[in-house]
C-alpha cells in the first residue's frame, strides 16, 4: 500500500535521504506516488496517452529521481516536489520524441503543470473555511493526490474527469458508461468524501 506524506516531517525526511540514501531515499520518493500519478494522468495527452501508462512514466520518474538525488539542491517538500515534476516533464518530452510525435520542450509542459497545481489546490483548500497553518505549509497537490488515492475507483475517476480534465458531464457520463444524472450523483458523494480524507492527511 502506497504511504502517503500525512504526519510526516518532510524536511528531516530530506535530510536522512541526503545523509544516508537507501532506504531512506526510498521512503522519501514513495510519498509523493499518488501526485505523480496524478499528474502523469492529467499529461498523458494524445498520441502519447496510447502507448504509455501513467505508472510506467511514474516508475521512471522515481528511477530517475533515484540515481541522481544527489543533483537536489533543496530542503523543502515544495522544492523537492517541483524537482520531480521537472524530471517527469523531461521524461515525457524523451517519450514523445521517440515516438515522433509533435516535436514539444519541458517550457511547453510548464503551462499545464501550472494549471494543474491551481486545479489542485483550488479543490484541497476549498474543503476549509479557514486553512490551518499546517495545510498553508503543505503542497495541497501532495495533500490531495493523497486523499484521492484512498476514494474508490469510480469516485476518484469522477473527480479527475470533472475537476482536473474539465470534461461536460455528457462526455464523463459517455467514459464512464452511465447517465449523466449517474455521474452528477456519484460526482456530489465523491466529494462530501474527499473533505475527511484531506484533513485526515495533515
Amino acid at each position: 500500500m502506497t504511504q502517503t506524506t500525512s504526519a510526516v516531517d518532510v524536511a528531516a525526511l530530506v535530510g536522512a535521504a541526503k545523509e544516508q540514501g537507501g532506504p531512506a531515499l526510498d521512503r522519501l520518493l514513495e510519498l509523493y506516488r499518488n501526485y505523480l500519478r496524478l499528474l502523469a494522468r492529467t499529461w498523458l495527452t494524445g498520441a502519447a496517452r496510447g502507448k504509455a501508462e501513467p505508472s510506467d512514466l511514474v516508475q521512471e520518474t522515481l528511477l530517475r529521481a533515484h540515481q541522481g538525488f544527489v543533483n537536489f539542491r533543496g530542503n523543502g517538500e515544495e522544492e523537492l516536489v517541483a524537482w520531480l515534476r521537472q524530471i517527469m516533464a523531461r521524461h515525457l518530452v524523451d517519450f514523445v520524441r521517440k515516438l515522433r510525435a509533435d516535436r514539444r520542450d519541458v517550457g511547453r509542459e510548464q503551462p499545464l503543470d501550472s494549471s494543474l497545481r491551481d486545479k489542485l489546490h483550488d479543490m484541497a483548500t476549498s474543503s476549509f473555511s479557514s486553512p490551518s497553518t499546517a495545510i498553508r505549509r503543505r503542497e495541497m497537490g501532495v495533500l490531495l493526490a493523497d486523499a484521492l488515492a484512498q476514494l474508490s475507483s469510480g469516485r476518484r475517476e469522477v473527480i479527475v474527469l470533472r475537476n482536473l480534465e474539465e470534461h461536460d458531464w455528457p462526455e464523463i457520463a459517455r467514459r464512464m458508461g452511465k447517465s449523466e444524472a449517474a455521474v452528477k450523483k456519484l460526482w456530489a458523494r465523491a466529494l462530501l468524501a474527499l473533505r475527511p480524507l484531506i484533513e485526515e492527511s495533515i
